[in-house]
């Protein structure tokens, strides 16, 4: 008995050092404070301290002399890279890139999903002379802003989905004063209704865009398909249009996922 005590200690232990390590990838390569660590994992500062010193001597977590905040250490990098080359969302994803580009006549997009935040990694341009200047490769937006974004937040579980929008709600309040709980609420509900996001013009008025999320075998949201297009040249039926080419290419990325991963 004792023994199965000691082992349930140590899970106990190594569960709050990857919550914590979680905790502050979540927010976006940023480095995080004591306080925020404390307040959103529940754990005491003398736990939560002697956990980031573990993972300080793993090199997963640094922290800055000066701020005295924390972020991901370069092994945090190493570790990326590795599942990065068990799976790479962009190479798998390239083929699908050129297909909507070509088939729309407009710009296409993948994006990851990190955190609380949708990042482009790719943008294929399409044939149609005129271009939305919206979305580029780098940027980074909170989920919810964008349609590859609404469509990640849409395909997170209610629980998750409800953490994630407590915690970006300052952010969008100060940032994207258009969007407002309500218009969270109606573009959450748009995206499970019909498995596809729009974005009708709200982060940039005359650029329109819809998404759909991609998932990995397990259900993670992992990032999103997007077809980004002036206003013009998105009434409801080419919506409709967009949204099923996005799903069949959505539907192949995570076929090849499956395979590469071995669920099939």
């Amino acid at each position: 008995m004792k023994t199965e005590r000691v082992e349930s200690g140590g899970a106990q232990s190594v569960d709050r050092a990857l919550s914590l390590l979680s905790l502050i990838a979540r927010d976006g390569g940023n480095e995080v404070p004591m306080t925020t660590l404390t307040a959103k994992s529940g754990l005491s500062r003398p736990t939560v301290r002697r956990m980031l010193l573990a993972l300080m001597r793993s090199g997963l977590v640094e922290q800055n002399p000066a701020s005295r905040n924390y972020a991901l250490g370069p092994e945090s990098y190493v570790v990326g890279l590795m599942a990065q080359r068990r799976f790479d969302l962009l190479e798998l994803a390239m083929d699908s890139l050129r297909d909507l580009a070509a088939e729309s006549g407009d710009s296409s997009f993948l994006s990851m999903r990190r955190g609380l935040y949708s990042v482009c990694l790719h943008r294929e341009e399409g044939s149609y002379p005129i271009r939305t200047q919206a979305l580029q490769v780098g940027y980074r937006h909170p989920l919810a802003v964008g349609a590859g974004a609404m469509a990640m937040l849409a395909a997170l579980p209610d629980d998750e989905q409800a953490q994630v929008r407590a915690e970006i709600g300052p952010i969008l309040a100060k940032d994207y004063e258009r969007y407002t709980p309500e218009v969270l609420d109606q573009g959450i509900a748009h995206a499970r209704q019909n498995g596809w996001a729009l974005n009708p013009g709200l982060y940039l008025a005359n650029s329109w865009a819809v998404g759909v999320a991609i998932k990995a075998p397990t259900g993670d949201v992992l990032g999103a398909l997007t077809i980004a297009a002036i206003d013009s040249r998105m009434g409801e039926d080419r919506q409709q249009t967009l949204a099923a080419l996005l799903k069949r290419e959505a539907d192949k990325i995570e076929a090849k996922l499956r395979r590469r991963l071995g669920y099939t």
